[in-house]
């Protein structure tokens, strides 16, 4: 059995020394002061006195070892006893051969596949816990709002298409009717009607219609009560309407 510790930095290879104190300042408030995060970097030590991690390179593997606690690139902050693995020398040798060949440099991903990642991998097939939530804590949080963002765009940009689509069927619809109507050549009192002209009742199916159309257009959005009491007094008008054309038909009937 062997030890594995965890080895974990302070990100403070900015170039700019402005940066890295403010860095270093972000992780004393969210870490030390209220326990929620920061920006680390963290290595795993396992059989020697190396540590192991990962970074991004144009060509080759990102996983690369250097003296426990003393990467140059980073300030060490702290070191955590995760436990004891079972695994040989000869089985972890084998391990890191193989996430060598997995986790290539041009392959690093801040948010999504960093360091920490490859640090929770290693320590899974180890047989040890994971590194602590807080050490990746951002990187998961800004992941998990760039997926929410990305979903949320999905979601509008397939409820515009199928508006757009409902949209059209209903426009096809609309220009039959019209186009019925204009090219009926008598009206129902058996007289002629001319071209383009539209008699009442044709009239009512249109103002029916074009309140069936308003509704499927509103479909597509959440209705407020301002809308809804515009829906019930367009019903109420076209209801209206039509019992007014019923009284003038009865109206013409006995005269």
């Amino acid at each position: 059995m062997a030890e594995v510790v965890l080895h974990i930095y302070d990100v403070t290879n900015s170039g700019s020394e402005k940066t890295n104190n403010t860095i270093v300042q972000i992780n004393r408030f969210f870490k030390d002061g209220i326990g929620l995060g920061g920006i680390f970097h963290s290595a795993i030590q396992v059989y020697g006195d190396d540590e192991w991690s990962y970074g991004y390179c144009e060509q080759g593997t990102g996983v690369f070892s250097c003296p426990s606690g003393k990467n140059p690139m980073y300030t060490y902050r702290e070191k955590i006893f995760l436990g004891k693995t079972d695994c040989t020398i000869f089985m972890v040798n084998q391990m890191l051969h193989e996430l060598s060949r997995e986790w290539p440099g041009d392959t690093y991903d801040l948010l999504s596949k960093n360091c920490n990642h490859f640090c929770d991998v290693l320590c899974d097939r180890l047989g040890v816990p994971k590194i602590p939530g807080w050490v990746n804590r951002f990187a998961h949080a800004g992941d998990t709002a760039l997926e929410v963002a990305g979903n949320t765009a999905l979601r509008m940009k397939q409820a515009k298409t199928e508006l757009v689509s409902a949209s059209k069927v209903a426009y096809r619809f609309l220009s039959n009717v019209t186009s019925n109507v204009t090219n009926g050549s008598n009206g129902s009192n058996g007289s002629p009607q001319r071209s383009g002209s539209i008699n009442s009742s044709d009239n009512g199916n249109l103002r029916f219609q074009g309140s069936w159309f308003k509704g499927l257009l509103n479909t597509a959005k959440p209705s407020t009560s301002t809308e809804i009491g515009n829906k019930d007094e367009d019903a109420n008008h076209t209801i209206n309407n039509q019992k007014k054309q019923s009284r003038d038909s009865d109206v013409l009937l006995f005269q």
